[in-house]
């Protein structure tokens, strides 16, 4: 099933790519469009009727757990910690001047 690529189309695909192909670069991709599409060619051939379709070959599974809030707001046990506090928020030094 020989797919011929047209001259049109190497120079669409070229400027699409934003290439400049020589003459000689121009038929080598030439056939080796042509060869890609032979391929898929003969992949359509394949029967698959029982397959189901997939986007991916293993199962993508959500592996986070949910959210879940166990401790709550304890804000006064967090700022005892604090090594210096001011109107129950923690004091940091200044890091931009």
């Amino acid at each position: 099933m020989a797919n011929i690529i047209s001259d049109e189309t190497i120079e669409y695909v070229g400027i699409l790519a934003k290439l400049e192909l020589s003459e000689a670069e121009k038929e080598d991709a030439k056939k080796d469009m042509g060869r890609m599409l032979d391929y898929i060619d003969k992949l359509n051939e394949l029967d698959t009727g029982g397959v189901e379709p997939m986007s991916h070959v293993f199962p993508v599974n959500n592996v986070f757990r949910e959210d879940v809030v166990t401790n709550g707001d304890d804000r006064e046990n967090m700022i005892r910690n604090a090594p210096e506090k001011k109107d129950g928020q923690f004091v940091a030094p200044k890091t931009v001047e």
